[in-house]
């Protein structure tokens, strides 16, 4: 049962992570930039997003254990 918990929080994570990306992208090309700096713009927001998720995680993890 915690396998399945696992992997559908990782799947979650991962599709916040895709819109949070797509959504800066978008904005990105909106204000003007280049679609290199608006796929740039958005690999940082997915790169921050999964590091938010994992520094997160950690501290849970220590706080609960």
């Amino acid at each position: 049962m915690s396998v399945a918990v696992v992997l559908l929080a990782s799947a979650m994570v991962v599709v916040f992570a895709l819109l949070a990306a797509f959504g800066a992208g978008k904005l990105a090309r909106l204000d003007g930039a280049t679609y290199p700096a608006a796929v740039t713009r958005a690999a940082v927001a997915f790169a921050a997003v999964l590091t938010l998720v994992a520094t997160l995680t950690a501290a849970f993890t220590q706080l609960l254990t």
